[in-house]
């Protein structure tokens, strides 16, 4: 064991936390019931709890009060817009829509999105709540048989539809 001194270490923690809304809920008792209780919860706006988090929440939570003991400042993020999603999805150097281009030119196959695919896939990650992190497992579930399938044919182009990509998310969901 190495003894480390962490009182010039800056701790950055985040994650989705999914559920601490009621951790948060529960302790603003927004059930409250009675003839002060509209007074007592006005104030508080329901649909965006984590702005009211608190370290005593992450302790219900489950986190160990030796780590929320070191996050002296806690906050929240907004979720991604629609916007944001695309912008991620199709911008960036490395973005997902451009690294399955680069794929596909690997094994000689021109690639191409219409703009209402790219739309579809941001609609789906939102309606999942899966944020950025799920626009790659939607993107995947619509590539994944064209990957595989079309380098063995001589098929040189493949234009991806509408269509096309609600035919495959559709097949996982039912």
């Amino acid at each position: 064991m190495i003894a480390v001194d962490t009182k010039d270490i800056l701790f950055i923690c985040g994650g989705a936390f999914e559920g601490i809304e009621r951790k948060i809920a529960n302790r603003l008792n927004t059930q409250v019931i009675g003839y002060g209780a509209i007074n007592k919860t006005a104030h508080i706006d329901k649909n965006n709890l984590l702005q009211y988090i608190a370290p005593a929440d992450l302790r219900s939570y489950g986190l160990i009060p030796e780590i929320i003991g070191r996050l002296p400042i806690l906050t929240y993020l907004q979720p991604l817009d629609r916007k944001a999603l695309r912008q991620i999805l199709t911008e960036p150097k490395n973005a997902i829509i451009k690294q399955y281009v680069q794929l596909f030119k690997m094994d000689g196959i021109k690639l191409t999105f219409d703009d209402e695919v790219l739309d579809f896939i941001v609609d789906k990650a939102v309606e999942f709540k899966l944020g950025a992190r799920g626009l790659r497992s939607i993107c995947e579930a619509i590539m994944i048989d064209a990957m595989y399938d079309l380098p063995s044919t001589d098929k040189n182009t493949l234009h991806v539809t509408k269509k096309y990509a609600e035919a495959k998310i559709n097949v996982l969901i039912c």
